[in-house]
């Protein structure tokens, strides 16, 4: 026995030995945890490619989680559900459309199933892809059936396109219209002794009114109320039309729900059932029997209907599609752009300046035939928006055509990225245009002096220190970049004109920070074709001139680490996630709070060198 604990009682050794029991469980539970995490990974990598197969006369299921996007973003971590982020899962759009033409063709595909109760956010540009997707594959005359015990107004647009919709009995509909709602900053930003030094062009420009204003400007409340009336009639004209209801169907429905209610006793599945939106109330055990009778029954559970999921599906698709021997076919690129955009490189989720130029480079020695450029952007730095720009001239002045395919939104820094194609696509609903400037500098000079620090220094010349966040803002430098927007903002015209064959007097009418939707822009001749990215891409091939050809995604190439996090992603089935951080408390609380702090959180993305930006903050398409 050692002299120190000889020193020691009885009491010390005994909490002494507990502590290092407890020490020791939990280095055995963080080893145990770690092995376990490991196992994981190995399986998701090494397990192999489990062997998929259709059966013949089976349902396509359709069954997307989270939100629908044209590009993933690239996992930074656990999933969400192990890390304990509120982090939804995401379905591309392209994979979606892709698995349901594919199967529109396939005689062992009998019909279609959506099963739309963990669809999360989804823009209506990117159901009407979607939509589309099922039409086709209605006029193959295979049957289309959807599947929710309860709808939102973005899940319901989808199942309209269904033969038939079946909802739970205690299910709800709940349709309630487009609206665009925000926070505004302007008097907390006084309490804060926050000095926000805003420069820009045009009574539409709204990106910076939250910190300007505490409540929306009359310009920026004519604006939004014109494109979302738009929409919502893009919404209601196609499901009236779908389900073959009066016109006025689901405005009257809204209007008048608290007595449609109270004609059913309160029973929300019941007047959605009286009212034709929906055309059976069933439980989900009952929809699964009635399946079974139309397409069979599942070989591995026979409580299940037979069916290959649409995942499943275009997996087998991949691996089964063998090359064309002796023959290298035309190839036209796609490359996706998505989110805001900013100087340098960038993961997925946002638009690097230096990562896209990259992509389009890499697309030129590739030798593709033809580049399709599809933008999902609501804007960012002008620079670097005029740098993707002049690459996909560049593009064009090699020879290869480039069309731009306009997802959900393309504006502002996103539109001037476009103005550098040959052609552009837009779908009806695009949200598109905000053609404008701004500059934004937040200074905290008061905030600081509030708290007793003060800045104070020489500097050689009167612009010394300028652009600091802890000093006010001089007037020359104000100046300066009042002037900076004005010239980029005439920048931007003259781009514009070019590329639409008009003048900068004609644009400057409809640019101002004007949002429109895609169809009012092809109107006012901003974009020259409705139509999706399918249609993009088809347009790409005749101006290119190919009968046959095969299109390469162009994409960056991941990092061990990321392509880790993507292999442990996509093994997490998506709907278990989207169901289990639903329901986490403090995730669904994040949730809720994360649109009423998104504008304080984008102040960080305020780096633009010359703190000019072309961004619009109205652009969220519903």
């Amino acid at each position: 026995m050692s002299e120190v604990t000889r020193q020691r009682g009885p009491v010390r050794r005994i909490f002494s030995a507990i502590g290092g029991a407890i020490t020791w469980l939990r280095r055995v539970f963080t080893n145990i945890l770690f092995l376990l995490v490991l196992l994981f990974i190995g399986l998701a990598i090494f397990g192999g490619e489990e062997r998929i197969t259709v059966p013949q006369g089976a349902a396509l299921k359709v069954a997307p989680a989270g939100a629908l996007v044209d590009e993933l973003s690239q996992p930074t971590g656990l999933p969400g559900f192990l890390s304990g982020r509120s982090t939804a899962p995401e379905t591309r759009v392209k994979d979606l459309v892709d698995a349901i033409d594919r199967a529109a063709n396939d005689n062992r595909i009998a019909a279609l199933v959506l099963e739309l109760d963990y669809l999360g956010g989804a823009s209506l540009s990117k159901l009407e892809e979607v939509g589309e997707a099922v039409q086709r594959f209605k006029a193959s005359e295979k049957p289309v059936y959807a599947i929710g015990d309860n709808f939102t107004q973005g899940q319901y647009f989808l199942a309209s396109h269904a033969d038939k919709i079946y909802m739970n009995p205690m299910g709800s509909l709940l349709i309630t219209g487009f609206g665009s709602y925000r926070n505004y900053y302007k008097s907390a930003l006084d309490k804060l002794k926050v000095n926000f030094h805003v420069f820009r062009v045009g009574d539409y420009k709204d990106y910076i009114e939250p910190y300007t204003r505490d409540d929306m400007s009359p310009a920026s409340r004519e604006n939004n109320a014109r494109w979302l009336h738009q929409l919502w009639t893009e919404y209601t004209e196609q499901v009236t039309g779908l389900r073959n209801l009066p016109p006025d169907a689901v405005d009257s429905y809204i209007a008048e729900m608290p007595q449609k209610l109270r004609d059913e006793n309160g029973n929300w599945a019941q007047a959605a059932l009286t009212n034709k939106f929906v055309d059976k109330l069933v439980t989900r055990r009952a929809v699964e029997a009635e399946l079974q009778e139309l397409v069979g029954v599942s070989s591995a559970d026979k409580s299940q209907y037979k069916s290959i999921s649409a995942t499943d599906y275009l997996r087998h698709i991949k691996l089964t599609q063998l090359p064309a021997p002796h023959h290298q076919s035309d190839k036209i690129g796609l490359i996706s752009a998505v989110g805001a955009i900013v100087d340098g490189e960038a993961p997925e989720g946002q638009i690097g300046s230096a990562t896209l130029t990259s992509l389009i480079a890499e697309a030129r020695e590739k030798a593709v035939k033809a580049l399709v450029l599809r933008i999902d952007s609501p804007g960012g730095s002008a620079f670097a928006s005029e740098a993707i720009r002049q690459e996909l001239l560049a593009t064009r002045e090699a020879g290869i055509p480039v069309i731009i395919s306009m997802g959900s939104v393309a504006a502002s820094g996103g539109y001037w990225i476009a103005a550098g194609g040959d052609r552009i696509w837009a779908s009806p609903s695009t949200i598109t245009g905000s053609i404008g400037v701004f500059g934004a500098f937040p200074t905290f000079e008061e905030s600081l002096e509030h708290l007793g620090i003060y800045n104070d220094g020489v500097g050689t010349t009167a612009l010394a220190g300028t652009m600091r966040l802890d000093r006010a803002l001089p007037e020359a430098a104000a100046d300066i970049i009042q002037q900076s927007v004005e010239n980029t903002y005439g920048q931007f015209l003259r781009l514009v004109a070019e590329a639409r064959h008009s003048s900068p007097e004609e644009i400057h009418k409809i640019a101002q920070g004007q949002v429109w939707t895609g169809r009012a822009a092809l109107e006012l001749g901003l974009v020259d074709e409705l139509g999706n990215l399918k249609d993009a891409i088809a347009d790409a091939a005749q101006i290119a001139k190919l009968d046959t050809y095969e299109v390469v995604e162009i994409q960056r190439e991941m990092t061990p680490s990321e392509k880790l996090m993507r292999a442990l992603a996509e093994n997490v089935d998506a709907r278990i996630a989207a169901s289990v951080e639903q329901n986490l408390p403090l995730g669904a609380w994040f949730s809720s709070i994360q649109p009423a702090l998104q504008p304080l959180a984008e102040l960080k993305s305020f780096k633009d060198p010359r703190a000019l930006y072309v961004r619009c903050l109205s652009c969220m398409a519903p």
